[in-house]
């Protein structure tokens, strides 16, 4: 990629993008992310105003994408749809800067590592990969071909959770001792929605990442363990491998020395009439303080008659993204669901048209050093979701109530079987 001075002679710098996936992640967050860009581009002091389009999008059949480029008219711009086979491939072989990847959470790492054996920037929605092994090429590929790879974690933005960290990072609210989080979706997600890759997944791996990444990224510490256990019987058989809900136990360890463990519950088989729609909460303990967060209770409450709770929800988050009549009379669709990407977006900005083409590489070393959305960061998490995902394939072959050791003796991440004298090593090296 051409590293240009901010504002040259040729004019505003580009950035084109490249989207795999095109459902209702892409609906909700790149969709208006990408249409914000092209009216108002991005401007910043490091590199000036950077033009942002969408290039190229590749997805199952491109159906979904060519109704959107009818429906969105000048909104976006005019951009190429690829379709299976090879839809990824054919957008690699445009000009695209960089590749969004929003597909079903098993199909991340053979589009991320495409796209970055292409030299291209990545931006790839939680959770990355499911296992440090995929993570491992990754973070290589990225690193040899010089670009970033970056993970979406938007529940960073939430304003309710940078307010936790600050307090936590300024030695407000000391030491945490627990923690539980849950997020329950209705059963829309699963049975329609999602329907079509659900069999053999869990609502762990889907969205319990975000609040993984939430403890990790706010509290520190060292992975000890996993622990995992769920329902099924309303998505798929009761015997099978899908899952309706997943209860998750993770240990950490702190430099002083004490434990703390949180617990994760997530499910996607909630009545879809049910007010909350999303229903999340957490609660944090710390030795002089407690910590409660609830979407319901902070937001709010809004009744439609013939509308609500199924075609309008009653509660409504306009913190993660909301479309708005603005004061000036324009319209606008914002929140820190988008914010991440842009966000993203000036990272690869910045690294391109920053500054001179010698100090690229600076550029990149801090654009990765990002703690809260590099590749490089992620280890923890996806061990996580690597455990989890292990435990779960146990636990449904007949043989529940399986635990992970992190950075056991016989390798980083270790799984130890009720009745088995033998543990499976599922990674070998030092989480």
């Amino acid at each position: 990629m051409n590293t240009l001075p901010a504002e040259s002679e040729t004019g505003p710098q580009l950035l084109r993008g490249g989207m795999v996936g095109v459902g209702m992640i892409f609906d909700e967050t790149y969709r208006p992310f990408f249409e914000n860009s092209r009216r108002d581009g991005l401007h910043d002091r490091r590199f000036g105003l950077c033009e942002i389009e969408l290039a190229a999008v590749a997805s199952r059949t491109g159906k979904r994408a060519a109704a959107y480029k009818q429906a969105a008219k000048n909104r976006i711009a005019d951009f190429q749809s690829f379709s299976e086979p090879d839809g990824i491939g054919q957008l690699l072989g445009t000009d695209v800067d960089f590749v969004c990847v929003a597909t079903p959470d098993d199909r991340h790492f053979k589009a991320a590592q495409a796209a970055l054996a292409a030299g291209k920037h990545v931006l790839i929605e939680k959770p990355s990969v499911l296992s440090l092994q995929e993570l491992d090429q990754l973070n290589q590929l990225a690193l040899d071909k010089q670009v970033l790879a970056k993970v979406v974690y938007h529940k960073l933005f939430d304003p309710d959770h940078k307010k936790l960290r600050t307090l936590v990072a300024d030695d407000i609210l000391q030491h945490v001792n627990n923690g539980y989080c849950t997020l329950l979706e209705p059963k829309i997600i699963s049975g329609s929605q999602f329907s079509e890759w659900i069999t053999g997944r869990n609502p762990g791996t889907y969205v319990a990442v975000h609040y993984l990444k939430l403890i990790d990224f706010t509290f520190g510490g060292k992975l000890k363990s996993v622990a995992c256990t769920g329902q099924r019987g309303i998505v798929g058989p009761h015997d099978g491998p899908t899952w309706d809900s997943t209860q998750l136990r993770v240990i950490y360890e702190y430099d002083s020395g004490r434990e703390a463990a949180f617990d994760i519950h997530t499910s996607w088989v909630t009545p879809d009439n049910f007010p909350g729609y999303v229903e999340q909460e957490v609660q944090f303990r710390f030795d002089n303080g407690v910590w409660n967060g609830h979407s319901r209770r902070r937001g709010v409450e809004c009744t439609i008659e013939e509308k609500t709770p199924i075609e309008a929800k009653i509660n409504i988050n306009n913190h993660y993204n909301g479309s708005f009549l603005e004061p000036d009379g324009q319209r606008s669709q914002v929140g820190y669901g988008i914010e991440v990407l842009e966000r993203f977006a000036r990272e690869v900005a910045s690294v391109e048209f920053g500054g001179p083409a010698e100090a690229r590489d600076e550029r990149l070393a801090a654009a990765r050093d990002l703690a809260y959305n590099d590749l490089s960061s992620d280890r923890q998490v996806v061990a996580i979701v690597q455990a989890m995902e292990a435990i779960l394939a146990r636990h449904a072959a007949g043989q529940p109530n399986c635990v992970v050791h992190v950075n056991a003796s016989q390798g980083g991440l270790v799984l130890y079987a009720p009745g088995s004298a033998e543990p499976e090593v599922l990674y070998e090296p030092t989480v």
